[in-house]
């Protein structure tokens, strides 16, 4: 039985891209392309405004962002598969988009099996994450950061949790153990604690509000 096409709106305001757009759904069967914008504003006060199945959304828009646009775009009759776009794949714009509703992130640039594999992961299985973006969110969960503490520190804190000695981390980043020392008395201050137990119990308090915040 012969099934309608599932409806595309895309957002981007890099103009130039719509004509690589419109070939790519030019032969496409199962999808098709309803309606191209340059911001998110536009397409919301766009009059003949059609209910789609995916918005194809850049992130860094003029005016509303992609991200922000996501509560606008679930105001439809039946919310979209959302899926957004980007030439910057670093974590807290990733994690800010899915926080906010987002199905799937793309980077740019899009080749044509790239952008319909994801649509079809999409519609299929209602996300999609490339190998890049999955590796990023694994290794951010897997690296523990605190803003209070310099990169080192935090090099530092994340050795200490995994029960790495002074000395082995002093051997770690080739350097002298008074060196690592230095560090880990300004953790101390930081953490107000005088002792490296106390100091992974406060670590360990710290991930948890960290986690239940994010």
């Amino acid at each position: 039985m012969k099934t309608n096409p599932l409806k595309i709106v895309i957002i981007d305001n890099d103009e130039k891209l719509y004509p690589l757009y419109r070939f790519y759904f030019s032969e496409e069967l199962s999808y098709k392309s309803v309606e191209i914008h340059t911001s998110v504003n536009k397409f919301m006060s766009h009059p003949g405004r059609t209910n789609p199945d995916i918005i194809v959304s850049e992130v860094n828009l003029t005016g509303i962002s992609g991200i922000d646009g996501i509560q606008y775009f679930n105001k439809q009759n039946t919310p979209p598969k959302i899926l957004m776009i980007s030439e910057k794949c670093d974590f807290e714009t990733i994690r800010e988009a899915f926080k906010k509703g987002a199905h799937g992130f793309l980077t740019k640039p899009l080749t044509k099996n790239r952008f319909f594999n994801a649509l079809d992961e999409l519609h299929q299985h209602g996300v999609v994450l490339e190998h890049d973006i999955a590796k990023k969110i694994i290794h951010s969960f897997q690296i523990k950061t605190f803003e209070r503490f310099s990169k080192k520190e935090n090099q530092i804190i994340e050795l200490l949790t995994q029960g790495y000695t002074y000395k082995m981390i002093a051997d770690r980043f080739c350097v002298t153990p008074s060196a690592v020392n230095f560090h880990i008395q300004n953790i101390y201050v930081k953490l107000n604690v005088n002792s490296k137990a106390e100091a992974l119990k406060k670590l360990q308090e710290l991930e948890i509000r960290q986690l239940n915040a994010a």
